[in-house]
């Protein structure tokens, strides 16, 4: 049986189930079955069992009347008789004749089948010749004769009474075998079937779920030993295949979670480098240790065996080594060492592989847009090339190199160009105001010359002189000026500076300045600034020399359009000689230093006289540096 289910289970586990499902049911269903007609053959049995038994009652009975009648010499057959129909009826008895039906063979048959003849052929005459003749023409021998029949013919009845209730006892064993054989039978099929749930469902579901806990804690080597034709069987076999496809996947994916870890550590180490780099050529873009650093740290990041930062020498002369972890080179000159540079002018938009020569060492240049400032040279061991990352990681720091270099010239031109500039602001100022005021006490010098040897021209030579001493107390005035002008330094904010200047000029005339600032949210640049204060500072100078004003005003506006518009006015006299330019006189030099000034902020300065009384002097200029087009009039 075992085997049978095993066999059964190795193909399909549902089938196996279901066969084990459909034998218990089978033996039920069949037990029950012959149980039932077991039982109902066992009910026909006890009926006839009655029955018989009732027969020997009525038959003792008979024997009773007989026996009483012939007692008391009693001739009333009427109770025999009713006692003998009673008997035949019993006889023949519906049970007795299903029993006789069912078991035509059987020793009961023959048995019961003998008593009916006995009864026929032997008893019955006897009572109805007992019933048709009188008590008293029998004697006592013939009433014996008859109750010795009876007690035969009960002999009979005890017989198939006897045969009756073996058959019936023998009937009720067959029951309870069958029962038993039944309940047997059922306890088989469970136990062998719960044995090959054990063996084919709960072994390999175990099996499978162990597995699944060692994969869920990191353990892809776990297999499973089921691997039959049934369903677990193939399940198991689909959970080796997916364990070793999970193996294989968690060991590539290990392998690509090293390989980007290696990749992200390089990553940051080269943004490391990269803002470290930045940071200092940002502070000292040209200082022999910023380049110390930097190399140290792109030696260690890329294991090279050493390098080299030089810049192009300025007048054709040998490079300027910054930093070097290598040998100093022995021909240091830009144009001529091919080894440092390696033609690095012709390799503008090419890879830097162009430059690598064939001893490994590799020379890259330090450029930017507007042209090549130096060469940074790598010693790589023998047979080595760059990766990817190292090539684009060499090529932003060279680019960063070369910006700050870039910026860096760029800044020294522009402090070289600011210099020469300020030097022509100086020689200029010099030449329109203390220049001019000595050519005229040249002038006036020369004059007074012939006059002081004509003594009739003693009156000519005092005016000469007096001229010539004003004019050396307006180019003594104009050099104060110029020194207070070189001398200003932008310290604080504009409006600060504007306010002390309008204050100083204020406490020197004894003249109210009013001062009414609208730039709220506009930038002046540092030249702005400067130009601006120094046409304010002149324009004040003007009001105390020559207006004669009660009343000065200072006005500064920011307009929608990004225009600033500044206006110095007083209440004055006024000065014809607003609109006329005489050469030699103080007044017009500093008006035509503020025309330049205006000039310089690409912006349109206007003199004329106030409607009001007095003088107005009007800036106009864009602000942020923004180059002014077309600006209307000032104010």
């Amino acid at each position: 049986m075992q085997r049978i289910w095993n066999l059964v289970f190795e193909r399909s586990i549902m089938l196996g189930l279901a066969a084990a499902m459909l034998a218990v049911t089978a033996i039920g269903i069949g037990g029950m079955a012959i149980s039932y007609v077991v039982a109902e053959q066992v009910q026909g049995s006890g009926s006839a069992i009655n029955v018989a038994g009732s027969l020997r009652r009525l038959s003792h009975r008979m024997g009773s009347i007989v026996l009483a009648d012939a007692e008391n010499r009693i001739n009333d057959h009427y109770i025999l008789r009713e006692a003998v129909v009673h008997f035949e009826s019993t006889l023949s008895h519906d049970a007795l004749d299903k029993v006789l039906a069912q078991q035509p063979d059987s020793p009961f048959a023959a048995t019961y089948l003998k008593v009916r003849e006995t009864w026929a052929t032997r008893l019955k005459p006897l009572l109805e010749l007992e019933m048709s003749q009188g008590v008293d023409l029998h004697p006592v021998a013939v009433h014996n004769r008859l109750l010795l029949q009876i007690d035969d013919f009960v002999a009979q009845i005890d017989v198939m009474v006897a045969q009756l209730e073996a058959d019936t006892e023998h009937r009720i064993r067959q029951l309870r075998t069958i029962l038993l054989v039944a309940l047997l039978l059922t306890f088989v099929v469970m136990l062998s079937g719960l044995y090959a749930i054990h063996r084919g469902v709960l072994v390999p579901l175990d099996q499978l779920l162990a597995g699944a806990a060692r994969i869920a804690r990191g353990d892809f080597s776990a297999r499973t030993l089921h691997v039959g034709r049934d369903e677990l069987g193939r399940l198991g076999q689909a959970f080796n295949i997916m364990a070793r496809a999970v193996s294989r996947s968690h060991g590539d994916l290990e392998a690509r979670v090293a390989a980007k870890t290696a990749e992200l550590t390089r990553s940051n180490r080269s943004l490391a480098l990269l803002y470290s780099a930045i940071a200092q050529l940002h502070r000292a873009p040209t200082a022999p240790e910023t380049y110390r650093s930097v190399l140290q740290d792109l030696d260690a990041l890329l294991e090279l065996r050493g390098s080299m930062a030089c810049l192009r020498s300025r007048h054709g002369g040998p490079a300027d080594v910054l930093a070097s972890s290598l040998p100093a080179c022995p021909d240091r000159a830009v144009d001529a060492c091919g080894k440092c540079l390696g033609r690095l002018e012709d390799t503008e938009g090419m890879g830097i592989y162009q430059a690598q020569g064939a001893d490994g060492n590799l020379s890259l240049p330090l450029r930017d847009k507007d042209g090549l400032y130096g060469v940074l040279h790598l010693s790589l061991p023998p047979e080595r090339r760059l990766e990817p990352w190292q090539e684009q990681l060499l090529e932003a720091l060279t680019r960063h190199i070369g910006i700050a270099l870039g910026l860096a010239h760029k800044a020294e031109q522009e402090r070289l160009l600011a210099l020469q500039e300020e030097r022509s602001i100086i020689a200029r100022e010099l030449h329109d105001s203390i220049a001019q005021s000595l050519s005229y006490m040249k002038i006036q010098a020369s004059l007074l010359q012939p006059v002081l040897s004509d003594p009739a021209q003693r009156e000519k030579a005092v005016a000469v002189l007096r001229d010539l001493r004003e004019g050396i107390s307006a180019a003594y005035r104009q050099l104060r000026e110029l020194l207070a002008t070189f001398r200003l330094k932008m310290e604080g904010n504009f409006l600060s500076l504007l306010t002390a200047a309008v204050d100083e000029y204020a406490g020197r005339g004894g003249l109210p300045i009013h001062l009414d600032n609208r730039l709220d949210g506009c930038r002046l640049t540092p030249n702005q600034e400067i130009h601006t204060l120094q046409i304010v500072r002149e324009a004040l100078s003007n009001v105390l020399r020559h207006a004669q004003a009660s009343n000065a005003w200072v006005r500064l506006v920011h307009h929608a359009d990004d225009a600033v518009s500044v206006s110095i006015e007083d209440d004055g006299i006024g000065s014809e000689a607003v609109n006329r330019e005489p050469q030699g006189d103080a007044f017009h030099y500093g008006l035509s230093i503020m025309r330049e000034r205006a000039q310089g902020l690409h912006g349109q300065l206007e003199i004329r006289p106030r409607q009001q009384g007095g003088t107005l002097v009007a800036l106009r200029f864009r602000a942020l540096s923004a180059p002014a087009t077309n600006l209307p009039a000032a104010i």
